[in-house]
């Protein structure tokens, strides 16, 4: 998931294995997630086959899950995860015997336990069900709320825990299974689903799905609607909306460049095809990386490829985290933390090392502010965290995304990046679609990289990395010689007042990002005008630099930018493009009740993750 719009993560855990099809939880890890009921060590989940029908009409999911499990211990109960789904039956093997099962009581954010009543030899489960309206991993759009405004659409979130109220599964990224779906749904709708996907509508509305690659439950995804595909090329195509497909198109025409480029680091793509779909307005992220199918946010169409590289961070997952994967959301480092830094990476090879510095230093400055915001002695600025009674979407900040980025950097500093990058591929090599924690990650790195080295354990300090809070001193330096060359502009300017001139000189969408930055605090509301009058800043197209110009025009009331800033939060619902906004005005009591007013009107169009959040923040 993509580190500008997110939230999540958890401790010590259970581990998959795979060998082609079979994987098996490690014998040596027995304590359970603390953010799923289920008990692998008992019995686990191996596959699941899934007959769904999309009801557009009563904003509901009705069908069957067919599991089959390990019951490698003989119990007579396996756990599941629930979250107001409603049960009709559940029965036991091919001939289907009905069975008993009941529930736990609902702990807050986890839902409940579903306990099935099963036999020493049982293989199968079935499970009828129907989601409920509020199920917080579905989003059921009115033609309205699309791009096209004439038919529905359904598009599903399950990360980070979300996936049980859509389906009934045990939902821990350590539990990893294949999944084979059927899909009905209205005949002048295209299904698609986070597995082998069609390229076309077909006459019945009956869609089939097979992922061959053991996944966890959070990477389980649905998409419902009027949606349309054009290749890049052999292996890389986009779905869209018919309105919206060319400019997509246009703007990822370097996706099978960057599949390349991730191949040359660290080996092949292993999932086949690699596919985006662009979503409606209300996705509530920058990203989804959803195997063969990366959801996307519509707002990084500018235009001008400016905002692609988010691409590269979804690309990157299919190494780090969706082939070897956080498992649980404590360890949610090794999947974000990791792939911020192949996403660097990628971007400097397909864009080059001078964009590669621009983004670090932004990384730098975002870590800097997580780290005043939670407190630099917090407990969750660890890498190693622990949401245990939490909402382990808390857990999506820049503590797993950008220390875990700026920990390998410095790896990769003490190592030489030439021998980094071999460690690195034969650590995605060497624990394909396994769930590891942090503790297995560290012996992998001491055994295969440190090898008892004294003075390179020193100098990279493992420990206070993983287990200790704020910024270690060792930290990679970040620096730019574009962003130096603005900071000379905006001495320059504050020095003489002179405007005129400076957008030829401050060009791209990071330059202009970072200009705005830098800008004083005592910016006056004439300077921002001033700036607007030479950047055009409030009337822009980049979703960046209006956060970043719309974030000052509150602060420094800069009444202009007042219908733009109304007609973002209205139309954009990527959630860390929004709630900064809406902070932001609610430090005054004027700005309080402009932004009470706005998200009257903009509720209803924002995702459950997104509203639920911001509920709080507006009380």
């Amino acid at each position: 998931m993509n580190k500008l719009t997110l939230m999540i993560a958890m401790l010590m855990m259970l581990s998959c294995q795979q060998s082609n099809k079979k994987h098996t939880v490690t014998d040596s890890l027995k304590t359970e997630d603390p953010h799923s009921f289920a008990q692998p060590s008992v019995a686990y989940v191996e596959h699941l086959d899934l007959d769904l029908k999309v009801d557009f009409e009563q904003q509901q999911l009705t069908g069957k899950a067919s599991w089959t499990i390990n019951n490698k211990a003989k119990a007579k109960e396996i756990i599941f995860d629930d979250s107001k789904l409603s049960i009709s039956k559940i029965t036991l093997g091919k001939d289907e015997k009905e069975t008993s099962y009941t529930y736990g009581p609902v702990v807050e954010y986890l839902g409940r336990a579903l306990k099935v009543a099963i036999t020493a030899d049982t293989k199968l489960i079935n499970i009828y069900y129907t989601t409920d309206k509020e199920a917080s991993a579905l989003q059921w759009l009115n033609p309205q709320q699309t791009a096209g405004k004439i038919r529905p659409y359904l598009f599903t979130q399950s990360q980070s825990i979300a996936a049980r109220s859509w389906v009934p599964c045990q939902d821990s990224p350590g539990i990893r299974f294949t999944y084979n779906a059927k899909v009905s749904v209205p005949k002048d709708l295209l299904a698609l689903m986070s597995a082998e996907n069609p390229q076309t509508k077909n006459n019945e509305g009956l869609y089939h799905f097979k992922q061959t690659h053991a996944i966890p439950s959070y990477l389980l995804a649905l998409a419902v609607g009027d949606i349309t595909f054009k290749s890049i090329d052999e292996r890389t195509g986009v779905y869209a909306e018919p309105s919206v497909l060319n400019k997509a198109v246009y703007e990822f025409a370097d996706m099978g460049k960057m599949v390349h480029a991730a191949e040359k680091l660290y080996g092949p793509y292993r999932w086949g095809r690699y596919d985006l779909l662009v979503l409606p307005p209300s996705f509530p992220f920058g990203g989804m990386e959803n195997p063969n199918l990366t959801f996307i946010t519509p707002t990084i169409l500018a235009g001008d490829r400016s905002l692609v590289s988010i691409i590269c961070h979804e690309l990157a997952h299919s190494w780090s985290g969706n082939l070897v994967t956080n498992s649980n959301w404590n360890d949610f480092w090794l999947n974000e933390g990791f792939t911020n830094y192949f996403e660097r990476r990628i971007d400097e090879e397909i864009f080059g090392k001078q964009e590669a510095e621009m983004q670090e230093v932004f990384a730098r400055q975002a870590l800097n502010a997580a780290i005043v915001d939670m407190g630099a002695e917090s407990r969750d600025t660890w890498l190693q965290t622990d949401y245990t009674g939490r909402n382990p979407d808390e857990g999506t900040n820049d503590i797993a995304y950008e220390k875990g980025f700026f920990f390998l950097k410095t790896i990769e500093r003490a190592v030489g990046r030439e021998k980094f990058d071999a460690f690195l591929r034969g650590y995605f090599d060497a624990n394909a679609f396994k769930s590891l924690n942090t503790t297995q990650f560290l012996d992998y790195l001491n055994k295969n990289l440190i090898k008892g080295d004294k003075s390179l354990e020193v100098k990279i300090d493992i420990d206070k990395w993983v287990y200790g809070p704020g910024v270690p001193d060792n930290v990679v330096a970040v620096g730019s010689e574009r962003f130096k060359a603005i900071d000379a502009l905006v001495a320059k300017w504050r020095k003489t007042g002179v405007v005129k001139g400076l957008s030829k000189e401050i060009v791209s969408s990071n330059e202009k990002r970072y200009f705005i930055s830098q800008l004083p605090a005592d910016l006056k509301a004439v300077d921002m005008a001033a700036l607007d009058a030479e950047f055009n800043f409030t009337g822009s197209h980049n979703t960046d630099v209006q956060l970043a110009w719309y974030t000052l025009a509150i602060r420094h009331h800069y009444n202009h930018a007042n219908n733009n800033i109304k007609a973002y939060l209205l139309e954009n619902g990527r959630m860390w493009h929004i709630i900064p906004l809406y902070k932001e005005l609610m430090i005054t009591p004027e700005g309080a009740k402009i932004a009470r007013a706005i998200y009257k009107e903009a509720r209803p169009n924002y995702h459950p993750m997104t509203y639920q959040a911001i509920d709080k923040l507006l009380k």
